[in-house]
């Protein structure tokens, strides 16, 4: 379920809370294989399923980029905020790949609003963000995510 906030401002409250948890999404071969093309990224542990099958995690698995890219989207539906019509990816912190993303396994992101700080011509957000995979103890990503929300214009 979404967590919706009236505007920016509401946010404040929530410092501190969870905001929400995305629904569940298979990151299957055809994903990997798209994001190996685009990047360059042709790994075998990545896009050689029978060989990846002797590797060390029995199967392929996603690049770690590729997991840290599946968060933004994940996290609109983890929680959305009315009247905010664009947000800028500012940077992320503290990533980390705690364990490895087989292809085949569903993913979802738990997001918690650590601050909300006044910026430049806008409002700066820090989420943390947890890439929990389904059956596994560990997060396949943990990343503390800095995004920007323009000011919108007055009328």
């Amino acid at each position: 379920m979404t967590h919706v906030f009236s505007d920016v401002e509401s946010l404040s409250a929530a410092v501190g809370s969870e905001l929400g948890v995305s629904g569940w999404r298979t990151v299957d071969q055809q994903l990997v294989d798209d994001f190996a093309a685009v990047t360059g990224d042709r790994q075998w542990i990545h896009t050689d399923p029978a060989r990846a099958a002797d590797g060390p995690f029995g199967a392929t698995v996603a690049h770690g980029l590729l997991s840290l890219s599946l968060l933004p989207a994940l996290a609109t539906e983890a929680y959305r905020i009315d009247g905010v019509t664009s947000r800028v990816n500012y940077g992320y912190e503290n990533v980390r790949f705690p364990a490895a993303v087989r292809v085949g396994s569903r993913v979802r992101n738990r997001v918690e609003l650590v601050s909300v700080e006044p910026a430049p011509a806008g409002t700066r957000l820090t989420t943390r963000h947890v890439l929990e995979v389904d059956g596994q103890s560990k997060p396949g990503c943990v990343a503390v995510a800095i995004t920007l929300i323009p000011a919108e214009p007055e009328a």
